[in-house]
C-alpha cells in the first residue's frame, strides 16, 4: 500500500508469513529484504541471511548487522517504510562478552545474563537507529513505532502477568506499543484503550494520507483519535486469540474486550475481569454467566468465520521469472510411515529421520505457475550406495550416492544449552534436471537402503 504511494519498502530481520514467493516479504510489497524466512535462527552470529533471494554470509552479530542494514536504508532520500524485525530476546540465548559478563558479575545464571543482554544490546541498536535519524535531519519527519509480537519465550519476567509466549493469557499476548512522531499531532500520553496489529495499517494509512481500498475489508481501526486525544467517544469492541499447534484444534482460544478476558483451554475456561484483576487471579466465570456465555457465543462465531475456506495452508508456487530457485524444506512436508522430524517439532530448520522403507516418504504438492526446466536438488546426509528415489507425481528419479555424504554442525556461542536443532552444513546433490509442467504437483522422497539418511530439504532450481 505505500509501495504504491510513492514510499521506498524495506524489511530486515526475520519474517514468518511464507518462506517462498509470493508469500516471502517480496511478494508481499517489500521492494528491498534483508534477513530470513523461516521465522527462527539457529545461530545468531556469522550466519547466513537472504538479500531478496540470495543468500549472503555475514560476519558479526546478527541484530547489529539488521540495524546497520536499516540505518542504510533510511538514510537515502526518497520517503519510505522500513520493517526491522529483530531476532532477539529469543532462544538460541546467544551475545556478545560485553553484553554478557556484565550481568553474570551481577549472579545471574547464564540464561538470565545472555536475556539481559541480549535486551541491553537492543537498546543500543534502537538508540542508533533514533541517533541516525537525527543526523540525517529525519527525525521530526519520522513516525517511529516499538513494539514486540508476543511474551517472552520460557518462564521469566513478565510483569505480573499470567503465562508466556503460546498461551493466550495476557502474559502470552499483552505487549508494549510506543508510537513517536515528534513534527505531528501525537500527544505525550498514554492510551489506555486495547489495540492490536490490525489496527496499525489504518493508523498508519491515515497518518501518510493513504487512501485504503474498501475491497481490502481491513478489520482494524485507525488510531489515530486516540493518540492525538481528538477522541470523545471510543466504542469497546472484541480481539480474538488462538493458539495453533501442529495438530490443528479449535483451542485454546480467548475472546477480550477492555474489561473481560475469557480463556479457553481443554480443561479450563475462564472469565476474567482485566480492570478489577489484571493479573487473572481470580475466574469469575460463575459469578458472571450471562457474560460468559456471551463470550464463548462469540469466540465459537469467530472462530467459524475465520475458518470458513478451510485451514490448510497454501502450495508452494514456482515458476515466478524474479525467483532463482524455489525451497521445499522438510518442516513443510508431510510425513509418512515411521518417518519423524529430528527436532521432533518440526518447525524452522529442523530435517527428516528414520528412513527404512518404500512406506518412510516425505512429500510436498506444489503449484508450477508456468512450464519451466528446473535442476531439482536435495540437501541430505547418507552412507555411500544409498539409493535415493524422487517421485514427481508418476515418474520416479533414481540416484545412487557415490560417496558418503554428512552435514558437519557449525559450531555455536550458546550461553545455554539449546532446546533446538544445530545448525548444520548441507550437502546438496543433483537427482535431475526435469522439466515440470504448469499445474499442481506431487514431489516424494524416499530411500529403501538406508536407515541413516537425513533429508533436509528439496532444491528447485532453474536451468
Amino acid at each position: 500500500l505505500l509501495g504504491a504511494n510513492g514510499y521506498r519498502t524495506g524489511l530486515f530481520g526475520k519474517w514468518h508469513n511464507g518462506k517462498q514467493y509470493p508469500h516471502d516479504p517480496i511478494g508481499q510489497g517489500f521492494q528491498e529484504f534483508f534477513g530470513f524466512k523461516e521465522g527462527h535462527l539457529n545461530n545468531y552470529f556469522d550466519t547466513k541471511l537472504i538479500r531478496n533471494f540470495t543468500p549472503e554470509q555475514t560476519t558479526g552479530y546478527v541484530p547489529d548487522i539488521l540495524t546497520d542494514e536499516a540505518i542504510r536504508f533510511m538514510q537515502k532520500d526518497d520517503p519510505f517504510f522500513c520493517l526491522l524485525t529483530y531476532n532477539t530476546p529469543h532462544a538460541p540465548f546467544q551475545v556478545p562478552d560485553k553484553y554478557f559478563t556484565k550481568y553474570k558479575a551481577k549472579g545471574l545464571d547464564d540464561r538470565t545474563a545472555a536475556i539481559y543482554g541480549m535486551v541491553e544490546n537492543l537498546d543500543d541498536n534502537v538508540a542508533r537507529l533514533l541517533k541516525a535519524l537525527r543526523e540525517n535531519d529525519k527525525e521530526n519527519e519520522t513516525i517511529v513505532i516499538y513494539m514486540t509480537d508476543n511474551g517472552p519465550n520460557g518462564v521469566r519476567f513478565n510483569g505480573g502477568f499470567k503465562g508466556i509466549k503460546g498461551h493466550v493469557d495476557e502474559g502470552g499476548v499483552r505487549v508494549p506499543f510506543f508510537i513517536r512522531y515528534p513534527d505531528g499531532s501525537i500527544e505525550n500520553k498514554t492510551v489506555e484503550e486495547y489495540a492490536a496489529h490490525i489496527d496499525i495499517l489504518p493508523t498508519l494509512a491515515a497518518l501518510t494520507h493513504t487512501q485504503v481500498p474498501d475491497s481490502l475489508h481491513i478489520h482494524g481501526r485507525n488510531m489515530l483519535p486516540l493518540l492525538t486525544g481528538n477522541s470523545t467517544t471510543w466504542d469497546d469492541r472484541f480481539f480474538f486469540t488462538h493458539q495453533v499447534a501442529r495438530t490443528f484444534d479449535t483451542i485454546p482460544g480467548a475472546v477480550r474486550s477492555n474489561q473481560y478476558l475469557l480463556t479457553l483451554y481443554p480443561k479450563d475456561t475462564m472469565l476474567f475481569d482485566l480492570i478489577s484483576d489484571p493479573y487473572q487471579k481470580q475466574n469469575i466465570a460463575l459469578n458472571k454467566p450471562e457474560i460468559y456465555k456471551e463470550y464463548v457465543a462469540r469466540y465459537v462465531k469467530w472462530f467459524g468465520e475465520v475458518t470458513s475456506r478451510g485451514i490448510d495452508p497454501p502450495l508452494i508456487q514456482i515458476g515466478y521469472d524474479i525467483v532463482p530457485e524455489v525451497e521445499f524444506p522438510a518442516p513443510d512436508a508431510a510425513l509418512h510411515g515411521s518417518l519423524k522430524f529430528f527436532g521432533v517439532q518440526g518447525w524452522a530448520n529442523d530435517w527428516v529421520t528414520n528412513f527404512s522403507s518404500e512406506k518412510d516418504s516425505a512429500a510436498w504438492k506444489f503449484n508450477a505457475v508456468k512450464n519451466q526446466t528446473y535442476d531439482v536438488m536435495l540437501q541430505l546426509t547418507s552412507d555411500t550406495g544409498t539409493a535415493i528415489t524422487l517421485m514427481l507425481d508418476n515418474q520416479k528419479y533414481t540416484f545412487t550416492v557415490d560417496t558418503q555424504l554428512t552435514a558437519p554442525v557449525i559450531p555455536n556461542r550458546d550461553r545455554d544449552p539449546r532446546t533446538e536443532v544445530e545448525e548444520r552444513e548441507w550437502p546438496e546433490i543433483k537427482i535431475a534436471s526435469i522439466k515440470i509442467p504448469a499445474g499442481i504437483h506431487k514431489v516424494r522422497v524416499y530411500t529403501t537402503t538406508s536407515k541413516n539418511m537425513e533429508l533436509k530439504s528439496i532444491i528447485i532450481r532453474k536451468t
